[in-house]
């Protein structure tokens, strides 16, 4: 009786609260009725100009990853996404600051967000990478595709590389007295398993592990030396800016070697634009979209009750977490990463 007088009161305040969002996300077409899916975000003015136009920020912290979020069940990619729709939908949000603080993570999530940075400014709005206290590998990999990229002095960047990580545990199976059985249909279906001894690994076997990670490195230079180039490129061509940019020096795939670099570093090799901080981004991306002042804003996840019976309705057991004071990203064995091994540990 008390849970239903709860879930009853906890209606009524969605009903009164979410009326207006409710209508908005229903529509009537033909008679036909319609609900928006995918995430649902509330706009937010953080800084309030007095302006016409305004600048949207787009946040991207933490290990980049596909995996569903605790935040109304969306992953990272999905909201990124969605946040940049948004933007490119409302005629008067003029660009886009991707505030970066990242030491990477997953290949594919970090290339699906790379691609729909690159799709958003195919459409003429320009995004600013504004990069935070780390922008390291993946970090690094969603910003390549930006017009302007901007670091401070001693922002944490490069590790451009790639990174697959597994484990042998076979020795220690050996000193409890386990021996694996392993029955399979071809040679090589048991890749990467920690269960053998590393002299029973062929040559060959590591071999394509390598070739795999050598053809992940050989996209990530491709997104770098793409991305720069197209940049530059656009920065020449606007003649409202008054700086082009950096191009990317000669032998800057020698420092692509998984080595990370300071802002200051970056800079010098074209990794990055400019030197400054998020005020600096700010005044970047008002220059590139040809304005005087906006109002910046950001996209902030809007619930209601519908979504509350979505998270009700999860199945995954109760996890305890510890707080380390950082976030611990958890490598899946066997999966490609951008990610810097210096914060793996």
């Amino acid at each position: 009786m008390v849970f239903a007088i709860i879930l009853l009161l906890l209606l009524i305040v969605s009903v009164l609260f979410n009326a207006g969002a409710l209508v908005t996300s229903v529509f009537h077409t033909k008679g036909v009725v319609s609900r928006t899916v995918g995430p649902r975000f509330e706009e937010v003015i953080t800084e309030d100009n007095d302006a016409g136009d305004k600048l949207a920020v787009v946040d991207i912290q933490g290990i980049i990853t596909s995996r569903i979020t605790e935040q109304g069940g969306f992953n990272m990619v999905e909201l990124i996404r969605a946040q940049l729709k948004r933007a490119q939908d409302d005629h008067k949000v003029k660009a886009v600051i991707l505030k970066v603080d990242s030491p990477g993570g997953e290949v594919l999530a970090s290339d699906e967000i790379y691609r729909a940075i690159w799709d958003f400014q195919k459409k003429g709005k320009p995004v600013i990478a504004s990069m935070g206290n780390l922008a390291a590998s993946g970090g690094y990999y969603v910003s390549a595709p930006c017009q302007w990229i901007v670091a401070n002095d001693l922002t944490i960047t490069g590790s451009i590389g790639v990174i697959l990580h597994s484990w042998n545990y076979r020795g220690l199976m050996n000193k409890v007295g386990l021996r694996p059985e392993t029955y399979k249909s071809g040679k090589y279906k048991d890749m990467l398993s920690g269960e053998r001894n590393p002299d029973e690994i062929p040559p060959e076997e590591r071999e394509m592990v390598q070739t795999l990670i050598d053809q992940t490195y050989d996209r990530f230079k491709e997104v770098v030396a793409e991305g720069r180039k197209q940049a530059h490129s656009k920065n020449k061509d606007n003649k409202a800016a008054k700086d082009q940019g950096r191009p990317l020096t000669a032998d800057w795939a020698s420092y692509a070697d998984g080595r990370v670099l300071s802002g200051s570093e970056a800079y010098k090799l074209g990794f990055v634009d400019q030197l400054g901080n998020f005020r600096d981004a700010v005044e970047r991306a008002q220059a590139l979209a040809g304005i005087s002042s906006a109002n910046l804003i950001e996209y902030r996840q809007h619930y209601d009750f519908s979504d509350l019976f979505r998270l009700f309705g999860k199945t995954e057991a109760p996890v305890v977490k510890v707080d380390l004071g950082m976030d611990v990203p958890k490598l899946q064995a066997g999966q490609l990463y951008f990610l810097s091994p210096t914060f793996t540990h």
